[in-house]
């Protein structure tokens, strides 16, 4: 990393309820983030091209979701 000190929790189990915490954070800011680029007319390869995964990985993990939430889905 560029040597900047993280701080731990002492205790092994608040370390980890605190890196389970962050995913939850990190979900949700990816889900917000999503939705907000496929409302804003951004491709399934755009959005898999900024996260850093593949097309087929984004489409998976937010499709469904994002046609419950009435998003209309571009084919490409």
């Amino acid at each position: 990393m560029s040597g900047v000190e993280i701080p731990v929790p002492q205790e092994p189990a608040d370390a980890l309820a605190a890196v389970a915490a962050l995913r939850r954070l990190a979900d949700q800011i990816e889900d917000a983030a999503v939705e907000q680029a496929m409302r804003a007319g951004w491709s399934w390869p755009q959005v898999a091209e900024a996260l850093g995964v593949t097309r087929q990985a984004v489409h998976k993990k937010h499709a469904k979701r994002l046609i419950a939430a009435g998003v209309t889905l571009r084919r490409r």
